[in-house]
C-alpha cells in the first residue's frame, strides 16, 4: 500500500483497467499523466504516493507517482505526472464523478488485492457489497 499522500483522478477514455492497459501497451518507459495544474503539495505525493484511478464510479487501481514537473511556462504551463506502468489492483471502491484531480488521504485509500488475484469479484458485485458496507 502506498505510504505518503495521493491523487485521485478520473481515468477518461477507459472504462476498464484492461482498456487502459491497451492503452498503452507500446508503452515499455513510465507513463506520463498531463494535467493542468501543478499539485502544491508535489513533495508529499512523490514520498510514496500513487494515483488512485476512477473506472465508471469505482477505484479499482492505483499506479505509484515517480516524478512531477511543469512543462512550459504561463499560460501555457502544465504539469507532468510520471506514473510506474505496474497496475495495483484495489479493492473496488464507489466515488463520485468530479473534474480534474483530487489529494486523496492514506486513511482513505481502499486496500490492495492479491497480486495472484485472490479477492476479485465482479464490479457490480463488488459496488453492492462497498455500499451495504460488507466489504
Amino acid at each position: 500500500m502506498a505510504s505518503g499522500l495521493n491523487m485521485l483522478r478520473l481515468c477518461v477514455g477507459c472504462d476498464t483497467i484492461e482498456d487502459l492497459l491497451a492503452y498503452h501497451q507500446d508503452d515499455s518507459e513510465p507513463w506520463l499523466l498531463h494535467t493542468r495544474m501543478s499539485p502544491k503539495r508535489g513533495d508529499e505525493l512523490l514520498d510514496g504516493g500513487s494515483l488512485y484511478r476512477i473506472f465508471k464510479g469505482m477505484i479499482l487501481c492505483r499506479q505509484k507517482i515517480l516524478a512531477i514537473r511543469t512543462v512550459g511556462e504561463h499560460p501555457n504551463a502544465r504539469c507532468e505526472i510520471t506514473l510506474d506502468p505496474e497496475i495495483i489492483r484495489v479493492a473496488p471502491t464507489p466515488r463520485r464523478a468530479f473534474q480534474g484531480w483530487r489529494y486523496f488521504e492514506q486513511k482513505d485509500v481502499p486496500p490492495d488485492l492479491d497480486a495472484d488475484g485472490d479477492g476479485e469479484i465482479p464490479m457490480e458485485l463488488a459496488r453492492q457489497l462497498r455500499e451495504a458496507g460488507a466489504w
